[in-house]
């Protein structure tokens, strides 16, 4: 990406994308790039790993979402992605959690709401409805971003996430099946209608009205909308801490065995929640993505 590009027509044409940071990593490239926001209305960072393919073609994207506390760089310094993500010639982009410097009262009062906790939803609370619009900037402004500025294949696209992230990439290619063309997950909260984390996050963020929660729970998109696009794979640690109070892997096996959607959910024994457990298995995730792309 060069210093500064601009956006193609849809996007306002004042925008720019500028390259933060650059480093050669396994024959790719990983940078991070910022811009100004539309939706949520302050500026955005988010990590690009191009691989050494993309010199000459334009290659597969899979979007990668994180969890609660997290920014950009988690993913790019933790999870050990890009030396596979160079042999199979994967794109990968690693957007930050929320908005940040809106100066909303409350926002940083606790880790679970507010700044590195948007939960992917777009808010229709006052005042997280101002900014707080974490769905459409993934799935609108920074796909198109993306899609116009980088040379990658938006027409093979693929998305993943961890915890609050694993949630999000979950609800994200449920409700888009033609755009994401396959979706992977370690320990997601699948059901946050029936978790402190979500209950919190959803009531705040949408309101008491647990009917428009149904929107960014997993498991109720399943029972509403169905899946028709591949496997579903999740990978969740035996050992980690917020399983059963949070995570709570049942819930979306049981939804997909009682509407017969294809789920493989890979219990790892005595692994947690943390990158250590994500680094053990993107390899596998990686493949994964390559293989339905």
């Amino acid at each position: 990406m060069n210093e500064d590009n601009q956006l193609a027509p849809g996007l306002a044409s004042t925008m720019t994308v500028t390259t933060v940071s650059q480093s050669k990593c396994f024959g790719g490239v990983q940078s991070v790039c910022s811009h100004e926001s539309l939706e949520t209305r302050c500026a955005m960072r988010f990590g690009v790993y191009l691989p050494p393919q993309a010199q000459t073609a334009r290659v597969p994207v899979l979007y990668w979402l994180s969890g609660l506390t997290c920014t950009e760089e988690n993913f790019i310094v933790k999870a050990g992605a890009q030396r596979v993500a160079a042999e199979l010639g994967l794109a990968i982009i690693a957007p930050d959690t929320s908005p940040r410097g809106l100066k909303i009262p409350g926002e940083a009062d606790s880790y679970d709401f507010g700044i590195a906790a948007g939960f992917y939803v777009d808010a229709t609370q006052a005042p997280w409805s101002h900014a707080y619009r974490m769905y459409s900037y993934i799935t609108k402004e920074l796909f198109e971003i993306v899609s116009s500025t980088l040379p990658v294949d938006p027409a093979r696209a693929g998305i993943f996430g961890h915890s609050m992230g694993g949630h999000g990439a979950l609800t994200i290619a449920l409700k888009n099946p033609s755009r994401y063309k396959s979706v992977s997950a370690f320990a997601p909260i699948v059901s946050p209608s029936r978790c402190p984390w979500g209950e919190k996050a959803l009531s705040g963020y949408l309101g008491p009205n647990r009917e428009k929660w149904r929107e960014y729970d997993a498991t109720s998109l399943i029972e509403d909308r169905g899946w028709k696009g591949p496997t579903l794979l999740v990978d969740q640690g035996t050992q980690d801490q917020f399983m059963e109070s949070q995570l709570k892997p049942e819930l979306l096996l049981e939804v997909c065995k009682r509407l017969g959607i294809p789920l493989n959910l890979r219990m790892q024994q005595g692994y947690d929640h943390s990158y250590y457990f994500i680094s053990s298995f993107m390899e596998d995730h990686l493949r994964f993505h390559a293989k339905n792309l």
